[in-house]
């Protein structure tokens, strides 16, 4: 029997109760996580009855969090830190830049780090400038850190337990709307008409294709919360356009491993890149110039980006949607290379 469907949320929480029922050395710190609360978004929820010497809530201090955790990794603890907004990971960069990041190398693998930051990132929800970012990408410049982003097509548990068994620090990006969507699983290689491949490793990565493989006209690259945007948009490719596109999601943005990109770009001869974090310096214009590099004789037309734009998000709904990338944004850098207006 098919396990009824689940939210991104409830997801996270059951993994979160079968890391502590099977791990008696993960700690979870956060602000406001304790029952009845449990969480700004309910992620936690439950854990602190059941665990209340391991779930400890925190004053409002990012940068003391990442200092005790870093500490207590070091003495062969499993701490998950859930900062509130991924907005404020920045207060605790400097810690991940100049310390958590570099102590394995520092001495001579003798130590490892395995923490766990788990942050919810992104806009679409009226919360203004500070609380809708999509920061990510001021993460993917660290050396010897991993950083993790689920989408509502991942197995969202197995991705926060293969974390938290990691010996690396991870950061786990976690979209805002994700939480409340249904989760949608591949389902005999399948998820609705679109073919499904996933890859290997403890964080793989999605491709969709609704050829069953076979000729596209563009690979789109995207992660996490713009999953189903991009697939939106797909969907309005084929049935106005009657265009193909595959769709390659993935779930480990940093260390970059783009076999699964570089295979289907080498299928389709054209790149898209698709984030929901502002254009400038994203994550889209180095898998843009890795594809490059990588397979510059199969590219047939210049790479096109979908991004935010490069300012602060609007409370203001229509504002809101008007900084951020739309479907709309997807299927006019599709059709761009296709020369067909859309």
């Amino acid at each position: 029997m098919t396990p009824p469907p689940k939210r991104g949320v409830q997801a996270l929480n059951e993994a979160l109760h079968e890391i502590f029922g099977r791990r008696d050395d993960v700690y979870l710190f956060g602000e406001d996580i304790l029952d009845p609360y449990g969480g700004a978004f309910k992620v936690t929820s439950g854990l602190s009855d059941a665990y209340p010497d391991r779930v400890i809530t925190t004053p409002i201090s990012e940068a003391s969090l990442f200092g005790v955790a870093a500490g207590m990794a070091l003495r062969g603890q499993r701490p998950i830190l859930e900062i509130m907004f991924g907005d404020f990971i920045s207060l605790g960069l400097d810690q991940v830049v100049n310390s958590i990041s570099k102590f394995r190398e520092m001495y001579d693998d003798q130590v490892t780090v395995p923490m766990v930051v788990r942050t919810p990132m992104g806009g679409r929800r009226g919360y203004g400038p500070t609380h809708s970012q999509s920061l990510e990408k001021l993460l993917l410049g660290i050396p010897n850190i991993c950083v993790v982003a689920g989408s509502e097509c991942h197995d969202l548990g197995a991705l926060l337990i293969q974390a938290v068994e990691d010996e690396r620090p991870v950061f786990f990006i976690e979209n805002k709307l994700m939480y409340g969507r249904v989760l949608r699983r591949p389902e005999d290689g399948h998820i609705a008409e679109l073919a499904v491949r996933e890859s290997d490793g403890p964080y793989p990565a999605l491709t969709f294709s609704g050829t069953d493989f076979a000729e596209a006209s563009a690979t789109i690259v995207t992660y996490g919360g713009m999953l189903p945007v991009v697939l939106d948009a797909v969907t309005e490719l084929i049935l106005e356009h009657e265009i193909f596109c595959e769709v390659v999601a993935l779930s480990q943005l940093l260390p970059m491993e783009l076999d699964t990109v570089l295979e289907s770009v080498s299928r389709t001869g054209a790149l898209v890149t698709a984030e929901e974090g502002t254009l400038t310096g994203g994550f889209g214009a180095e898998i843009a110039a890795r594809v490059q590099a990588a397979v510059w004789s199969d590219l047939r037309a210049p790479v096109q980006r979908v991004a935010a734009r490069d300012g602060i998000i609007p409370s203001a709904r229509l504002l809101e949607d008007a900084m951020l990338p739309s479907v709309d944004d997807i299927v006019a850098a599709v059709s761009a290379l296709e020369g067909v207006r859309s």
